[in-house]
């Protein structure tokens, strides 16, 4: 039952709505089938199937609302949930932020973020895609641990204004990190698409064993400015943390985007002009629902043009506080980049450092977006154009906003998965990049 067609799942939430006798009503629908197998040490671990529906409500009566959930649909359980939701809206404090429900919205087409090969992923399936992995390390004396996921499901909404929308979507997400006999080499790779053809294990492995090999007995440099190649998930973990775009936070002076004595930098240019970041739901390679909370229709919209900020997100209470627009957080990010390689940022760097990705990032100081954290599985120290040695990881204190002032090169989009930072979740298209004056402050031991 996880996965409910549009019809089904209207019918269900068009009885739940018939059995409200609050004010309003608003209820979603969702649901999910997923499946997993992880390894380690070269033998699968673990491997499994799941499926879940569940039922949310929430009703109101004035400013006041409550909100119960559950995962049984005959009629007595679902009139039930929506007792219980009058009952907590009647025993609330009013919200002086409440909204009251949209009416009905346009989404426009839908959105290709349901695929059916990667909705019929089978059991036998996962085990070829760990054993394709898994392999090529044992014959290279290399140690794999990794994890693959795939999920199909949707999401609906109804309520008593007669807005109802519903997405289906499916993705399959692969992570690998292969370990060198001797312990001193590290090397990963992430993968994450809606269509699972997309998919090859074999390959994404080699990418990780090969740099296992090639990090093994890492040498120590002095820390401090550096040049830097990232490559798209390192450049991506940083990125997201800028895209917190949040209007109202701005507007009282908690962002980044606060300006000094009030307002906010909207119109203003932070970043170098090369920088175009913006949200599309209808885009082929990273497509996302065209709808999302309350049922607020999602747009394509800039958000950073040029190296300006073109539009902030508003919330629908915000919104109407400063007579604007409400605009949704973006479902996907998607930063416009050049036509350079990895291999061509190498080859005109004298001196630099290639980074694959970062680990443990934590605030600083988020007035100005100063990020630190730890590099990890490879990193590199270029020479001349070429990759020299790899180095031992270093810590870094660094803000996006200042790394993408000092940008030099972008490479090609490519789709990772989001980090789990304030603009993070769902998918991006973010490209490589080189940036100059990159500040390591410390070394760290961690392989």
């Amino acid at each position: 039952m996880a996965i409910l067609s549009k019809e089904d799942a209207k019918k269900i939430l068009e009885k739940v709505i018939s059995f409200s006798k609050a004010d309003g009503i608003e209820a979603n629908l969702n649901g999910n089938d997923g499946g997993n197998i992880r390894y380690a040490r070269n033998s699968v671990s673990t491997s499994g199937e799941d499926s879940n529906v569940s039922l949310g409500v929430q009703s109101y009566y004035g400013k006041k609302s409550g909100a119960a959930t559950i995962n049984e649909f005959d009629d007595a359980s679902l009139e039930k949930v929506v007792r219980r939701a009058e009952e907590l809206a009647r025993l609330a404090p009013e919200n002086p932020e409440f909204q009251e429900p949209l009416g009905p919205q346009t989404y426009g087409a839908e959105p290709k973020t349901f695929i059916e090969s990667t909705a019929k992923i089978t059991p036998d399936y996962r085990a070829q895609a760990a054993a394709d992995s898994i392999n090529p390390a044992s014959a290279k004396d290399i140690t794999a641990a990794g994890y693959l996921e795939d999920s199909r499901g949707f999401n609906s909404m109804m309520n008593s204004k007669g807005l109802f929308a519903y997405n289906k979507s499916t993705s399959v997400d692969f992570t690998v990190t292969m370990r060198s006999s001797d312990g001193t080499g590290s090397g990963w790779v992430a993968r994450n698409f809606n269509d699972v053809s997309k998919l090859n294990t074999g390959e994404a492995s080699k990418i990780a064993i090969d740099k296992a090999l090639q990090s093994r007995n890492a040498k120590a440099i002095e820390p401090g400015k550096y040049t830097v190649i990232l490559e798209p998930n390192a450049a991506s973990d940083l990125i997201s943390l800028m895209l917190n775009m949040n209007a109202r936070q701005a507007d009282e002076g908690r962002s980044f985007l606060s300006k000094k004595g009030g307002g906010t930098k909207l119109g203003e240019k932070i970043v170098d002009e090369r920088v175009t970041i913006y949200t599309d739901p209808w885009n082929e390679e990273v497509p996302t629902a065209n709808w999302t909370g309350g049922g607020l229709a999602r747009k394509k919209m800039d958000l950073i043009k040029d190296g300006v900020v073109s539009n902030l997100i508003y919330d629908r209470y915000w919104a109407s506080q400063k007579n604007v627009e409400a605009t949704p957080f973006p479902g996907n990010r998607i930063m416009l980049g050049g036509n350079a390689s990895i291999e061509d940022m190498i080859k005109d760097t004298k001196k630099g450092v290639l980074v694959t990705r970062f680990w443990y990032i934590r605030a600083v100081d988020p007035q100005t977006l100063l990020y630190t954290g730890l590099t990890r599985d490879s990193t590199f120290y270029i020479e001349n154009g070429k990759i020299k040695h790899p180095i031992k990881n270093f810590r870094f204190n660094e803000s996006p906003i200042i790394m993408l002032n000092n940008l030099e090169t972008l490479g090609k989009p490519m789709r990772v998965a989001s980090g789990g930072g304030p603009g993070g979740g769902g998918a991006s298209l973010i490209p490589a990049m080189k940036i100059r004056d990159f500040t390591f402050s410390s070394l760290s031991d961690a392989v």
